[in-house]
């Protein structure tokens, strides 16, 4: 079997320049470099637990905030993904993973659906998790649900360590979109024969 190329993205404005590649088969190959380390230990995870390749780099308008960088990663993350599944038609579509770190706890379900829509529900109960603010969480979901096009629901179940609470919903998200990904003989999974 041949391996699959990486998607592509380069994105340029003037908030951000951004170059990432992302294979989803991939052997964990793993860069990752947003001017925000817990933003970057993040998206490592999510890669990781995920099985993904991922290049990613990008140079920010971090002297203003982070919230240009979150946003057009979260955007052209969500792109490549939306474009490395194109194709994929007999998958399980649906995916859900319940992730425990410590005394955080975090539920995430999605549906490969076609149709983006966000659902999230936290109270981290501080603004910043390292140069990370954490009201960013939510927004990098659903900026990256936009571009990838599925339905997600994010729910904080347990947990006071924002750092923690944070990092089972990548992890989630990541477990979550691999079984989504499952190839399912017979079929598109819809009773309408089309997603």
């Amino acid at each position: 079997m041949t391996k699959a190329q990486p998607i592509e993205i380069q994105r340029t404005t003037k908030e951000t320049n951004i170059t990432l590649e992302l294979r989803l088969e991939g052997e964990r190959t793993i860069q990752v470099d947003t001017g925000i380390g817990f933003f970057d230990h993040m998206l490592e995870t999510l890669a990781f637990w995920g099985g993904w390749d991922l290049k990613l780099v990008c140079e920010g308008d971090l002297n203003v905030d982070a919230h240009h960088t979150v946003e057009d990663v979260a955007l052209c993350l969500g792109q490549a993904f939306s474009q490395a599944r194109e194709g994929r038609e007999e998958i399980e579509r649906f995916g859900w993973a319940l992730v425990p770190l410590d005394e955080a706890l975090s539920q995430v379900a999605v549906d490969l659906s076609g149709r983006p829509f966000t659902v999230f529900q936290a109270d981290f109960g501080v603004e910043h998790v390292g140069g990370f603010e954490t009201s960013l969480t939510g927004h990098f979901f659903r900026s990256f649900t936009t571009e990838a096009r599925l339905n997600l629901h994010v729910r904080s179940l347990n947990g006071h360590d924002a750092h923690h609470m944070i990092e089972t919903m990548f992890k989630g998200l990541a477990l979550a979109v691999r079984q989504a990904l499952t190839p399912r003989p017979g079929g598109v999974a819809s009773t309408k024969g089309a997603v």
